[in-house]
């Protein structure tokens, strides 16, 4: 790991999931987490009272996980070998993460996988997401065309309110970025 990667997972990421609203004792799950640059600080967020959900398609990269968790001894966090479905329960989760994950999928996946975000959060949850790669924002596959309102558009017609939009300093990949991140509510 890099020194910037290893400053974040210490320090600056967990001051942002304090920031976005992330809290000790809370269930989050992290939706594409990748290399766990969200999930580490979250599972050294919520403390042992909480739990993390790490969600990936790519098992190899779960297994780096996997190997990174072991080393530093984390015991709350639970690896999901997943694409689109979570299998959890209903109401189960306080806080999903998606960040820069939705640019992988065409429109019809994205629906999906809000859907089921929404299926899974608390009533009193909150589902973040950090669409890198909009057509703004170093536009890439599918979201090359689309724009950062249209984004909040298609998650509010899964059942979510935009509760809060904010310009932070965030990782991406293994170096800092400013980007957008949108947190969501459930509607009524």
């Amino acid at each position: 790991m890099n020194k910037t990667v290893d400053n974040w997972i210490e320090v600056d990421g967990r001051k942002f999931l304090t920031d976005i609203g992330v809290r000790p004792g809370q269930t989050v799950l992290d939706f594409g987490c990748g290399e766990g640059h969200y999930t580490i600080p979250a599972s050294k967020l919520v403390g042992r009272d909480g739990k993390v959900y790490a969600l990936d398609k790519d098992s190899d990269i779960l297994d780096k996980l996997k190997d990174r968790i072991t080393e530093s001894r984390i015991e709350n966090v639970e690896l999901i070998n997943e694409s689109s479905r979570i299998p959890l329960e209903e109401n189960s989760v306080d806080v999903v993460l998606c960040y820069d994950v939705i640019h992988f999928m065409k429109i019809d996946e994205r629906k999906l996988v809000y859907d089921e975000i929404c299926r899974v959060l608390k009533d009193d949850g909150f589902f973040s997401i950090y669409p890198k790669h909009h057509k703004n924002n170093y536009p890439l596959m599918e979201l090359a065309n689309v724009k950062l309102r249209d984004i909040v558009k298609e998650i509010e017609n899964s059942g979510f309110v935009l509760d809060r939009k904010f310009t932070g300093k965030l990782l991406h990949d293994d170096y800092y970025d400013e980007g957008f991140v949108l947190n969501f509510k459930k509607g009524e």
